[in-house]
């Protein structure tokens, strides 16, 4: 019933509409119960007593009700089922937006394809409850009470026989209840895993097949869908059962009635008309009963549903504004600082140790360190990505915490290893996040990135669609849209996360001279483990275990002899001649004669 009332809670704003409907739902249920009325005068008086005026009246009362009926229902159906999309509708959208409130950790904790689960089959679930509650079971209800009146009124003996097999179904159906409502959360839980599975799948597709792996996710795929199959069953089951069990009782229920009103009509205490009338009105009762049992099903599912996408709902975002956060001013005369921060994932132990690090405005700071060593944990306080569990980050002299998230994000431009595009035209990707900028501007960004040749060789220029993660251009491409991108924000922070680590050569050159103009004017952090890259920076830090070990330039560290000089002999054995970029060691000479 928690559930139940959190999404009526959604129809309040549709009240008049849900009124209308009601009331057509009200005069449904009235024609239904005429219906069997009309029964008792039909047989009585024009069948067995013949009088031909009421054979002139009764049939053109049925025509009216019928008729009546009909439009009614389609009030009834139209108005219910308005609402109950909008209902479905507004809790995807609320679920939508209030999952691109949270925090990243919250999208680190659950897979891609359980959120896309909870928002589509959870909330079809959910539709398909509402959808049978608002429509179905509230017009059965109304017409279970004008039928119970009917049937009471011809004859209460035979009612009080009638309503025996009532509290007979009450327990079954609690039961089936439960066992259902079970059963939908294991399929919830299936259908988000098979999700995942596609999800994985199809972003993976190159992987996959490279390693010859279809087998394998084939296996994985089929297993899931027998694990659906038989929780499926199992609710078909359930069903099965439910309504073969209604039958039954209601057979034994018919067989009484009929006995006992047969005997009333023989003896004269009652009509034919009347015992017909009642069956009718008995048997119509029936139907409406037994499927408000089969509604059950899709209510019990409906429920595990609601549960499942109200506990996303009722999660607060890490990351919030305090109620004084004010905005942050451009940054150009305090740049940024770390104040002995500490930072650890979760429960996990800490990943950043006591860092205390002061960037100047305009000043471009270059981190290396071995992976793992917290590098891009670093940066990604800055933006306020996760919060920190000791110390502060001052961004031009003010704590990140104390200042509004999106005017902290507004000072700040990312481009990482992993450029994000979207299945979209290059002129939406570029202004992403900038959609008020003008033609120009957007050609200028993309002139200085050096990405506007290649865009306007495209078959439609600016508004060619680069597909999904923009697969239709290279990997040098990919990172000029995103540097594109990036200049077009015009942010005074500009963060690099191994920006050209995966390019060749002669993407990288392009790219470097993209980084120039991107750098130019801005406080710059760079990530990066070809140490190549990072030499013409004003300061290089290395990371180790969480703490900053050295701190300098280029020539400094290397006079160090410590884990720069360290990493930089690993990546360059100048006395070899040799790129140990990918730290593998050389091949030995085959010997004289060798294969």
């Amino acid at each position: 019933m928690s559930v139940f009332k959190r999404l009526m809670q959604l129809v309040k704003p549709h009240w008049w509409r849900l009124l209308l409907a009601m009331i057509c739902m009200g005069l449904v249920a009235a024609c239904t119960s005429a219906v069997a009325y009309l029964i008792k005068p039909l047989l009585d008086e024009v069948f067995i007593a013949r009088d031909l005026a009421k054979l002139k009246v009764i049939p053109g009362l049925v025509l009216i009700v019928y008729v009546s009926k009909g439009l009614f229902f389609f009030g009834q159906a139209y108005w219910m089922n308005f609402v109950g999309m909008t209902i479905v509708n507004d809790l995807r959208v609320a679920l939508y937006t209030h999952m691109n409130r949270l925090s990243l950790a919250f999208f680190h904790r659950n897979s891609s394809g359980l959120l896309i689960s909870r928002i589509t089959n959870d909330v079809n679930l959910i539709q398909g409850a509402v959808t049978n509650v608002v429509t179905g079971l509230v017009m059965d209800i109304f017409t279970i009470i004008g039928l119970v009146f009917v049937i009471f009124y011809r004859d209460w003996k035979l009612a009080i026989i009638g309503m025996f097999v009532m509290p007979l179904g009450v327990y079954p159906i609690a039961y089936f209840g439960r066992r259902l409502r079970h059963l939908a959360t294991d399929g919830q839980v299936v259908m988000a895993d098979l999700t995942s599975i596609l999800t994985e799948t199809f972003q993976g597709i190159r992987i996959v097949k490279a390693f010859n792996m279809q087998n394998y996710e084939n296996n994985r795929f089929i297993a899931e869908c027998r694990r659906s199959i038989n929780i499926i069953m199992r609710t078909v089951t359930i069903r099965s059962i439910s309504s073969p069990l209604m039958e039954s009782l209601g057979g034994l229920c018919v067989a009484g009635i009929i006995w006992y009103g047969g005997y009333a009509v023989i003896k004269g205490e009652s009509t034919p008309g009347s015992f017909i009338s009642f069956m009718t009105a008995l048997l119509l009762l029936y139907e409406p009963i037994k499927r408000v049992t089969r509604m059950n099903v899709s209510i019990q599912q409906g429920v595990a549903a609601g549960e499942r996408v109200f506990e996303i709902l009722d999660i607060e975002p890490e990351i919030q504004n305090k109620p004084d956060a004010v905005d942050i001013p451009p940054v150009q005369t305090e740049g940024v600082e770390f104040r002995d921060v500490y930072f650890g994932y979760e429960d996990e132990e800490d990943v950043l140790k006591g860092i205390n690090l002061k960037v100047r405005p305009g000043e471009v700071l270059a981190i290396v360190g071995v992976s793992g060593g917290g590098k891009t944990t670093l940066v990604n306080l800055i933006p306020r990505f996760y919060d920190v569990r000791q110390g502060a980050i001052l961004v031009e002299g003010h704590d990140v915490r104390d200042v509004t998230v999106e005017s902290l994000r507004d000072q700040i431009a990312i481009v990482s290893q992993r450029v994000i595009l979207f299945n979209d035209t290059v002129r939406h990707n570029i202004a992403y996040g900038s959609l008020e900028k003008s033609e120009e501007e957007i050609m200028a960004a993309a002139r200085a990135s050096y990405a506007h040749e290649f865009i306007t060789a495209m078959p439609k220029g600016y508004d060619t669609i680069i597909g999904e993660q923009g697969v239709r251009l290279s990997g040098g491409e990919q990172q000029r849209v995103a540097m594109a991108r990036a200049l077009l924000k015009n942010a005074p922070i500009l963060v690099l996360d191994e920006a050209t680590s995966s390019l060749d050569t002669e993407s990288e050159l392009a790219v470097q001279r993209a980084l120039e103009n991107l750098m130019r004017g801005r406080t710059t952090f760079v990530i990066a483990h070809r140490l190549s890259t990072v030499r013409n920076a004003d300061r290089i830090i290395v990371i180790s275990h969480g703490r900053i070990v050295e701190e300098g330039n280029h020539e400094k560290l290397l006079e160090l002899n410590g884990e720069y000089r360290r990493l930089y002999d690993i990546q360059f054995q100048v006395d070899d001649g040799l790129d140990l970029g990918d730290q593998t060691a050389a091949k030995p000479e085959a010997p004289a004669g060798g294969k």
